[in-house]
């Protein structure tokens, strides 16, 4: 009797640690398949161009050609040239010029221009440092002495009562775009000193990943800028 339970626990300990194992490898899957899959819609044009331009003038390399997943290589290539071409002309005046343009092109269409606008403060709020409005900060959730991440986007006054309020960007743990908003007045957040890098470190590894000394105990407030 007593080896059968030994070999009952032995079994689920060795299930608990196969799972405990696979969870990574599934979040690093589901990651990159979102990456490749990405790359290989805005690659995936220049690849068949690129096919059909070969096939034109050299037939025997039709087979190779055809090849998804040589295919699938040329997308990715290509799509990785793409983003470095876009990155290397912005960075650069005219780039920054034309971008410009296609930006106040895209002011001209009532919804895209909200849904770009936004996309871009968000993006934007995430290179800031904490020290600035878009600054790391702990708020009680989902009760009263448990804490979460939020991510401080604006703050703001109050138009009756005067006083300071915040709109705060909580993300979800493992998917920080699955997050949600929530406006608290800022003498309910709790100041931190972690990076907007660690912060989000900490949420997309579940918390696996924080740094070595940490607190949730309010610190001294500054004023808001």
């Amino acid at each position: 009797m007593s080896e059968r339970k030994l070999s009952t626990r032995s079994i689920r300990a060795n299930l608990f640690a196969g799972v405990l194992t696979v969870i990574p490898l599934v979040v690093v899957w589901i990651v990159l398949n979102f990456v490749f899959s990405f790359l290989f819609a805005v690659g995936s044009p220049v690849a068949a161009g690129f096919t059909m331009f070969i096939t034109d003038r050299y037939p025997n390399a039709a087979p190779l050609l055809s090849d998804p997943v040589f295919q699938w290589l040329v997308a990715i290539v290509a799509a990785l040239l793409l983003l470095y071409t876009i990155g290397a002309v912005a960075s650069r005046v005219i780039g920054k010029k034309v971008i410009a343009s296609v930006e106040a092109l895209i002011a001209r269409i009532p919804i895209v221009q909200t849904v770009y606008s936004a996309s871009k403060k968000f993006v934007a709020m995430l290179q800031q440092s904490p020290d600035g409005n878009a600054r790391v900060v702990l708020l009680d959730y989902p009760s009263p002495g448990m804490k979460t991440i939020g991510l401080v986007t604006r703050v703001f006054t109050d138009a009756i009562t005067g006083d300071a309020l915040a709109a705060v960007y909580v993300p979800t743990a493992l998917n920080p775009t699955a997050g949600f908003l929530e406006i608290l007045p800022t003498s309910a957040l709790i100041p931190t000193t972690l990076s907007m890098d660690q912060a989000m470190t900490m949420i997309v590894s579940g918390g696996a990943m924080a740094p070595d000394n940490f607190t949730v105990a309010p610190t001294p407030r500054r004023p808001p800028h």
